[in-house]
């Protein structure tokens, strides 16, 4: 039987030889923290701090505000300066709470402690999550406690562990697999405790193999849990790309996985919901990857949520050369940075500094309709139709077309030969369609 994987998709220089063989590092943050109280899918957290408070590491200092939101917790110690918008990756601003860190990082009674997952229940196990403002690290940021209760439970029949990483360059979950193996299986032993009839299985791109062979080890006495190995080749980790993979189910816009009985969580969130429910301790870290060819020292880190990204650069030695580009993310779904003066979030997972801006670089040319956007595209929708009507505007005909299954991955625009912007096209038309949909309701 061959490797599993997905009609679509391309094959970007990967980049990961940066940064693979990198040791994950701890960084202690110098400066000042800020912890928007946007970093998920869903409503904005509430504060609940007020300037001038005492605050202590794996405090909650934002509550979820609705059904789809998410805790922010407290990652250092120290004195509550600000409660004001600041700037966050996406360009937006987000209203956040500003730590004057005192460099101790007291921490909250009983941070750290052992707990026995067997001891608990289901509806314990999920508020436990919840508490912890655990949400999915893959970058999309959905609260992993509303994943964690579909509407029936006994419907799911897989839990898919993303350990793919197919984005260029990110190397943060590899390190995890390599590293910390048994908490990655230890949270996927949380997650079946919740659905009785599920089997586990992690899903690991074949450009690791020395993962793939530590966890098959690890689960071969697992009756409930195997490691799949997947084809590498891009977007393999998206959602809907991993479960047609593994499962050979089709997901569509309209779905959730969970329609599909399967529930996807990446290598991080896993081990997050371990870290929550064995040791008692909440969401206060990321495992973020700097790299790039104008970085000193491209590494690995383990960061405090709320650190300044310029922190991160100058811990891995700074830039050899101004860079042209900045990414917050990976180049085929990342956002290019104006400011480094950016807090790490829940949803970043790698800073990746390139010398040359080759996306500006290159000049749009007319469509010569060879169709090699139509063989990449996952979703198995016409880009080459699409973008004639994100050109009109035309939302209904971009809907006629199913311009919705779009997942913004970015495989149309790295195999055009005309250099269209198609990707950035069809998010803006994306937008405008959920725009119009919402004032319509």
């Amino acid at each position: 039987m061959g490797l599993a994987t997905f009609k679509g998709g391309v094959h970007p220089y990967e980049g990961k030889e940066l940064s693979e063989n990198k040791p994950v590092q701890i960084l202690m943050p110098k400066g000042e923290m800020v912890y928007p109280m946007s970093q998920h899918i869903g409503a904005p957290a509430t504060p609940l701090v007020k300037k001038g408070d005492k605050v202590l590491a794996g405090q909650k200092i934002g509550e979820a505000s609705g059904f789809i939101s998410a805790n922010v917790i407290c990652s250092v110690s120290g004195t509550v300066k600000a409660i004001e918008p600041r700037r966050v990756a996406n360009g937006t601003m987000a209203n956040s709470i500003i730590v004057e860190n005192d460099g101790e990082y007291t921490t909250v009674e009983g941070l750290g402690a052992d707990r026995d997952p067997a001891t608990l229940s289901k509806e314990e196990i999920r508020a436990i999550v919840k508490e912890a403002g655990i949400v999915g690290l893959g970058g999309a940021g959905f609260p992993t406690h509303v994943k964690l209760t579909p509407k029936d439970e006994n419907a799911i029949d897989y839990i898919l562990v993303n350990g793919a990483e197919c984005e260029p360059y990110l190397t943060s979950d590899y390190r995890m697999m390599m590293e910390e193996p048994e908490k990655i299986v230890g949270g996927l032993k949380v997650i079946l405790q919740l659905f009785d009839k599920a089997k586990g299985v992690i899903g690991i791109e074949n450009n690791k193999p020395e993962a793939i062979k530590k966890l098959k080890e690890m689960v071969k006495d697992e009756p409930r849990i195997e490691v799949c190995e997947l084809l590498t080749k891009y977007p393999q980790g998206g959602e809907r790309s991993l479960i047609n993979a593994i499962t050979g189910r089709k997901v569509n816009s309209s779905m959730l996985p969970a329609d599909a009985g399967c529930i996807v969580d990446n290598i991080d969130t896993v081990i997050a919901i371990y870290m929550a429910v064995c040791k008692t301790t909440p969401l206060m870290r990321r495992i973020v990857t700097v790299t790039g060819d104008a970085i000193v020292d491209p590494r690995n880190f383990n960061v405090k949520i709320g650190t300044n990204m310029q922190e991160l650069i100058d811990a891995a030695g700074g830039f050899k050369s101004e860079p042209e580009k900045v990414i917050a993310g990976g180049p085929m779904m990342g956002m290019a940075m104006f400011d480094l003066n950016i807090p790490i979030t829940k949803t970043n997972s790698a800073l990746l500094c390139l010398t040359k801006d080759e996306v500006a670089a290159n000049e749009e040319t007319p469509c010569i309709r060879c169709g090699k956007c139509v063989s990449a595209c996952p979703s198995h929708i016409v880009p080459v139709m699409m973008m004639k009507a994100a050109l009109k505007r035309d939302c209904e005909e971009f809907e006629k077309l199913n311009g919705m299954e779009c997942m913004e991955c970015g495989s149309c625009t790295y195999v055009c030969p005309a250099k269209r912007p198609l990707t950035q096209a069809f998010k803006d038309m994306r937008k405008l369609v959920m725009a119009n949909r919402r004032k319509k309701a």
